[in-house]
């Protein structure tokens, strides 16, 4: 086997990873013999040393065996996912948890965050390639996918969560951050219809497409009810007769202590709605409305291309959870 040693990292480990690559892509199979210590300290150029420290950590893993006077074999087989989310929140740790629940014991899977730092994101997934059999990427916007993820064997890569612009070779399994929101918010028209104006809570900073504005407007229009896209609320800015769609978590959690302050009833004198569900929203107040993807299914669906590497390309459904708050 051909090594190409990079300056980051140790040779030992590199060597690990490059063997354990070849073993999860079927290069070496259950049973095969791999190179012996001497053989392949001369091919890749290491002490043999660092040969016998990487076959060591190997079978540690059990991803190899030894037998007296023969060498190293392949004991089974593991298959390394690279998974790149955008940031940790209640509902990431729902896709994750559902992700790994339905991998069988021999797949392991390195989770990273890039925290919408297109320097993270791009120097994670550059330091990554070669490394994994599968990726599952979150995208680092809805509008573009990012050049790096062009880097990626497209039969290797699922672009998770939001890709508007991918393409029939991408595989991926994305919600609908535009119509999907017309229809949730047409869902509760039967409660939305008590409040006289309904205000969309999004700040400048957030990195929820911001096509989701026009198809809020579009709504609004249509029902003929009042609208308003603020980037910021005060607690003097809650208003009675007023409907509030929060995108962020944290500003939700600070809306649901305005009104308290104020002695305002959530459901009957302002109504709130959250987007995307997290098990906090089923016990604050009465529970919070929420327009949510199921990012369990989501989650399942990612470990199946995992599995299979077949190509999925699906929009999992985005639905609106009627609680108390609206």
């Amino acid at each position: 086997m051909k090594i190409e040693f990079a300056q980051k990292g140790t040779k030992g480990q590199q060597l690990i990873d490059a063997l354990t690559v070849a073993i999860g892509q079927g290069q070496y199979k259950r049973g095969d013999f791999l190179p012996s210590i001497n053989l392949l300290s001369k091919e890749v150029n290491v002490s043999r040393d660092t040969v016998f420290k990487a076959y060591a950590e190997l079978k540690r893993r059990g991803l190899v065996a030894s037998m007296a006077a023969k060498g190293y074999y392949v004991n089974g087989a593991v298959n390394k996912v690279f998974m790149l989310l955008d940031t940790f929140s209640p509902f990431k740790d729902v896709l994750y948890n559902a992700v790994i629940s339905h991998l069988p014991h021999n797949y392991t899977v390195d989770l990273l965050f890039h925290h919408y730092n297109l320097r993270v994101f791009e120097s994670v997934i550059a330091d990554s390639l070669g490394r994994y059999g599968k990726y599952v990427v979150m995208n680092f916007d809805n509008e573009k996918i990012n050049d790096m993820l062009q880097k990626i064997d497209k039969g290797k890569l699922l672009i998770l969560d939001m890709g508007k612009h991918r393409t029939k070779d991408d595989a991926y399994v994305c919600q609908d951050f535009d119509q999907a929101l017309y229809q949730c918010l047409q869902a509760g028209w039967a409660l939305l219809r008590r409040y006289r104006r309904l205000v969309l809570y999004f700040p400048d900073t957030s990195p929820h497409p911001r096509s989701s504005i026009r198809y809020f407007k579009r709504f609004c229009k249509d029902y003929n009810m009042e609208a308003e896209v603020a980037t910021r609320i005060e607690k003097s800015d809650i208003q009675c007769g007023t409907a509030y769609l929060v995108i962020p978590q944290k500003e939700l959690v600070e809306m649901v202590k305005f009104c308290r302050d104020r002695r305002l009833n959530l459901g009957r004198d302002v109504g709130l709605i959250a987007y995307n569900d997290s098990p906090l929203y089923e016990v604050i107040d009465r529970g919070v409305t929420v327009i949510s993807t199921d990012f369990a299914a989501m989650g399942k669906r990612a470990a199946e291309f995992i599995k299979s590497g077949q190509k999925i390309q699906e929009i999992v459904p985005t639905q609106l959870i009627l609680r108390g708050t609206l």
